[in-house]
């Protein structure tokens, strides 16, 4: 199944369903190869920035905001082609979904405070960004925290 074809389900059934869409669909892109840990504290840094709402006020808002995120920079035919990992990059969005519902003190967090990160193998050269406190580097993703 494409990119495209799994938003635009995902668009059909609506609610709960299309935002852990949204974010399993990033963390499969951004962190399939990860290790389990990684592939949570990418989906943290999305829940983190939906609670700040300076990136939009819902996951699918967050996660598809211009150039911030997998979903936007990877063409729209990207295939979702590892059902393996799509079931846990699945499981970790409902899981961590449920996690961001508690209040900030009973959240489990695996990168507090962190709001950006990027992954070595990506980028070449840092981000400017990436000057700011690191919180944790797990695998091959460094995560920052930019918003103090």
């Amino acid at each position: 199944m494409t990119l495209a074809t799994l938003f635009w389900i995902a668009a059909l059934v609506g609610g709960p369903v299309k935002e852990q869409t949204c974010l399993a669909a990033t963390i499969y892109l951004e962190a399939r190869d990860q290790p389990t840990r990684g592939q949570w504290a990418v989906a943290e840094v999305a829940l983190r920035r939906v609670e700040s709402r300076r990136w939009g006020g819902s996951i699918c808002e967050v996660v598809k905001a211009r150039g911030q995120f997998a979903p936007t920079l990877v063409p729209a035919t990207t295939r979702i082609d590892d059902p393996d990992a799509w079931d846990k990059a699945w499981l970790i969005a409902g899981r961590a979904m449920a996690m961001w519902q508690r209040p900030p003190s009973k959240r489990r967090q695996v990168v507090p405070g962190a709001d950006h990160f990027f992954a070595h193998n990506v980028v070449r050269t840092p981000p400017a960004w990436a000057g700011s406190p690191t919180v944790a580097v797990i695998g091959d993703h460094t995560f920052v925290r930019v918003s103090l």
